[in-house]
């Protein structure tokens, strides 16, 4: 019977699995640390099969390059021994719910989530670290010390002298931001459906940076836009040299060819343009120049108005924009305005039932339309309480503005995944509840914070994390209170919180000379101590790939407990049960279940044969059914 590995997927051995497909001749199998044989990559055959292609030694080529690139790479790509534990007394509707939030370092989370979430996002949006020296919720001051930054570069010979005269000495204020960076956006890239986008806010220190290794990671290609919000309403007079008024947000898109935005709605300014003021029975209208700049000779003629006055052609340098007879087609199907008084150098009628219903987004964004940071931080403290100003973080981001990012690239009539890995003060997840309320989506939010204390100590918060929660459970209490009961069971207002912890698995690798005949002993059974049978669900809900958002429920049948995910009796995704002394009797009922999947704890079983003959009753009575062990 097969085990379940209990870690994260690595990366490594799949882009090894890829270029297999690929180049069959270039995979060969080497010996591993342990002397355990393993797949590996002949790349003089690579080179080979490349020859015409291949840059490499001191040729020249564009590319992106800082110390410690190589190892960001190695961290993005090595699998961890984590796993996500559910805390159901910190969340909201635990079983219910479909909206998540982690609490860990939001690397180790981006590859817990590769099975489960591969391919199934459709927006990532971000606030990083501006990497300005100050201290927000991550240290986002990485820069290096100048002589750190020697060693690291290779700018310094054996006994310590300087190799190069003239350093370019900002690179060590950017290196260790690429490096934090890099790793996070090469996992996030691999969630992204082909029709998702990612939308990141910057600001000038690292703009330039970041779009570049944008370009490398998402590929040049999938630029999309380069937006500038107007982030303040009033300009600083105390700036030294110019008020910075503005940020930068980045969208990329997984696939350009795939991803469109949405139009956004037309605002009242734009619809009050429109009038009628000869009751065409077609609506509203507004009169749109009938002359054009660009050639076209078919477009030079004489047109007489009603009031009987010719006009001998369009204006000098211009074109009228139909032919001659396109014009009379118009004019006879009154969709030519010739002013009040039937003497007007003649327009064309756009009538607003006609136009789109939707306008194009700009790349210019205004506070009046998105909100401002001052916005931001009374949104905030709307639903904290702060004791200490201090803990108003700085960098949030109004809900409106991602709000226009919802918008644009998310539906209310999908169960559309919206991602963000630095979640901060939960902007991102107030703005998903909003919108869905404003307009019945059933968008579902994951966001990730590392439990980075507060600036200063606060009697009932204790980090960035938790001041994030609350705000979003006293954002939904206010929406409940304001919707309808049967419309309030519509939306999902809940979260179910994980937390990044140690695998659930014993660490039982241990070197020949280290074993005992009591470390044997002590190693029975594999499950490390204090942890539930939920904890051991979550575990393999995401090693095997499963939403860890599927409805879940916990049944008696014999004595033993059932986890059931997703469904009714009859079609659930996933059948666990992890206790102990299961026999064969148990197995037959549970298979009459016909679960896609069913999980045992491997020290579960009540004898060596029961084990044996699991999947021999499973391949009776539920042949379809993927039996496997922890």
């Amino acid at each position: 019977m097969e085990k379940l590995k209990m870690h994260s997927p690595n990366l490594t051995e799949d882009s090894i699995a890829k270029l297999a497909e690929l180049f069959p001749s270039c995979v060969t199998e080497a010996r591993d640390e342990q002397g355990r044989m393993k797949q590996a990559i002949d790349f003089d055959q690579l080179r080979q099969e490349l020859s015409d292609h291949i840059v490499e030694g001191p040729k020249e080529r564009y590319h992106l390059n800082w110390p410690g690139k190589r190892e960001a790479l190695l961290a993005a790509n090595a699998p961890i021994a984590k796993t996500l534990r559910p805390c159901r007394e910190e969340s909201v509707s635990f079983d219910t719910t479909k909206n998540l939030f982690i609490e860990g370092d939001n690397l180790e989370a981006l590859k817990l989530l590769q099975e489960t979430y591969l391919g199934r996002v459709k927006l990532i949006y971000i606030d990083p670290p501006y990497n300005t020296g100050r201290e927000f919720i991550y240290d986002d001051d990485y820069r290096e010390s100048f002589d750190d930054y020697l060693d690291s570069s290779g700018q310094r010979d054996d006994q310590g002298g300087r190799l190069v005269a003239n350093t370019e000495a900002n690179g060590r204020f950017h290196s260790d931001w690429l490096s934090m960076m890099y790793p996070r956006l090469r996992l996030a890239k691999n969630l992204l459906c082909d029709n998702g986008v990612i939308f990141i806010s910057i600001d000038d220190h690292e703009v330039d940076n970041l779009r570049k290794l944008c370009d490398e990671v998402f590929g040049g290609e999938n630029f999309i836009a380069q937006i500038i919000w107007q982030k303040v309403y009033a300009p600083k007079n105390s700036a030294y040299w110019f008020s910075e008024d503005h940020d930068y947000i980045l969208v990329y898109a997984k696939d350009r060819v795939s991803w469109r935005p949405n139009k956004l709605p037309r605002t009242a300014e734009m619809e009050a343009r429109y009038k009628n003021p000869d009751n065409d029975p077609r609506g509203p209208w507004k009169a749109a120049d009938m002359s054009a700049r660009n050639r076209y000779d078919a477009g030079v003629y004489p047109v007489t108005c009603p009031s009987g006055r010719v006009i001998k052609g369009p204006p000098v340098g211009t074109y009228w924009r139909y032919s001659e007879r396109k014009f009379k087609e118009l004019d006879a199907d009154n969709r030519i305005w010739w002013g009040s008084d039937g003497d007007n150098v003649p327009a064309i009628k756009r009538f607003l039932s006609e136009v789109s219903s939707g306008r194009t987004p700009q790349t210019i964004w205004f506070y009046k339309d998105v909100g401002h940071t001052q916005d931001a931080k009374k949104t905030l403290l709307k639903y904290v309480d702060f004791q200490e100003t201090e803990n108003v973080l700085n960098s949030v981001k109004p809900v409106e503005l991602i709000q226009r990012i919802l918008q644009l690239s998310t539906s209310p009539d999908g169960s559309d995944i919206v991602l963000d890995f630095f979640s901060g003060s939960a902007s991102t997840a107030h703005a998903v509840l909003k919108q869905n309320y404003e307009d019945g989506g059933r968008r579902r939010f994951i966001g990730v914070q590392i439990p980075e204390p507060l600036p200063k100590p606060e009697p009932e918060l204790g980090s960035i994390f938790e001041m994030g929660a609350k705000r979003i459970k006293n954002y939904a209490k206010e929406v409940s209170s304001e919707i309808e009961d049967q419309k309030a069971g519509s939306i999902d207002l809940g979260f179910r919180v994980m937390k990044i912890d140690s695998s659930n698995m014993r660490e039982t690798h241990y070197s020949p000379d280290a074993l005992s005949q009591d470390l044997i002993s002590e190693n029975i059974d594999n499950i490390r101590e204090g942890r539930s049978s939920e904890d051991l669900l979550f575990q393999v809900l995401l090693d095997w790939g499963v939403d860890l958002s599927l409805p879940i429920s916990r049944q008696e049948m014999d004595g033993k407990t059932i986890f059931f995910v997703d469904g009714d009796e009859k079609h659930m995704a996933l059948a666990a049960c992890f206790d102990l002394d299961i026999d064969e009797a148990f197995v037959k009922l549970l298979a009459e279940y016909e679960p896609l999947r069913v999980v045992f704890r491997d020290a579960g079983f009540a004898s060596d044969s029961v084990k044996i003959n699991v999947e021999q009753i499973f391949a009776q009575k539920s042949p379809n059914t993927d039996v496997k062990v922890i």
